[in-house]
């Protein structure tokens, strides 16, 4: 790759990280026309197209993931040198997409993407909140945190601790029901839901389970949560002896081409010891 890809490969990875022309345009301060001619330049001296383009936007060509995030890696590592030629310290930089439930975005990783920030202000975290298993091929995401009974085969990571789930209710509400729909349909409580209690006494659902924690604060009735948001939302108590005690697993994994990228590497890592940190600290 010489000199002018080189130069051109800051503005296809802005596109990569962004998923636009017009938001890479924005964080390069530069005009739409410059990063599209930008990137036909660096797709033209480098073997064809990089991006699959549609109404949604720009999307790297599985082919051409593993090459893109080398070329990253090489140019951060050269950037890395100048600075250490410099008398400087090595920074990571870059974005980190991590995806996770709607529970786990608005409790614990908040925290996380603020201490990087701090200690690493090159670096930047962006949460992905979906209750569905977004689509790691398409890199969609880079690191994802998920409650589950076991990876898929293309996946790898480890487990950082357990997603506890607990019977709540405010003070005097109806002993009815709220159950899970959409993707929540599988999980562990809603199986137990589906066996323990009868239709007739569920008034309503959520695919969400931080949206069925506001329907139990609003008096709706009573809902298997998870422990994490159950404990935290304000006017709840735990209902014993209702439900078996459950938990799943909650992993920090990523896409198996992937894994090794330092910039990955580095905040997996320490996304682990933060979340095993954390959910100790409030198991205790």
């Amino acid at each position: 790759m010489h000199r002018q890809s080189w130069d051109d490969l800051r503005f296809v990875l802005a596109v990569m990280d962004h998923g636009s022309l017009s938001a890479a345009a924005r964080e390069l301060g530069v005009n739409h026309a410059t990063v599209q001619r930008r990137i036909a330049s660096f797709e033209q001296q480098n073997g064809g197209p990089v991006f699959a383009r549609s109404a949604q936007g720009y999307t790297v060509l599985p082919d051409r993931v593993r090459v893109l995030e080398a070329a990253r890696e090489v140019g951060a590592a050269v950037q890395s040198v100048q600075r250490l030629m410099r008398g400087g310290q090595v920074q990571l930089s870059g974005v980190v997409r991590v995806s996770s439930t709607d529970t786990i975005c608005t409790t614990v990783l908040p925290g996380f993407a603020a201490r990087i920030n701090r200690r690493a202000r090159q670096l930047r975290i962006d949460l992905l909140c979906s209750n569905a298993h977004l689509d790691f091929s398409r890199m969609q995401a880079d690191i994802t945190v998920r409650p589950a009974k076991n990876l898929p085969d293309d996946m790898v990571g480890e487990a950082v601790g357990r997603l506890s789930f607990a019977v709540y209710a405010r003070p005097g509400a109806p002993n009815l029901w709220l159950g899970l729909g959409g993707v929540l349909q599988r999980s562990l409580p809603a199986v137990w839901l589906a066996e323990a209690v009868s239709p007739e006494q569920i008034v309503g659902a959520a695919d969400s389970f931080v949206a069925m924690t506001r329907m139990v604060q609003e008096g709706m009735g009573r809902a298997v949560l998870p422990t994490l948001l159950g404990d935290r939302a304000e006017g709840l108590v735990r209902l014993p002896g209702i439900a078996p005690e459950m938990s799943v697993p909650l992993w920090v994994a990523g896409h198996a081409e992937l894994v090794d990228l330092p910039r990955i590497r580095t905040v997996r890592a320490r996304l682990v010891s933060y979340l095993r940190a954390e959910l100790a600290r409030l198991d205790a």
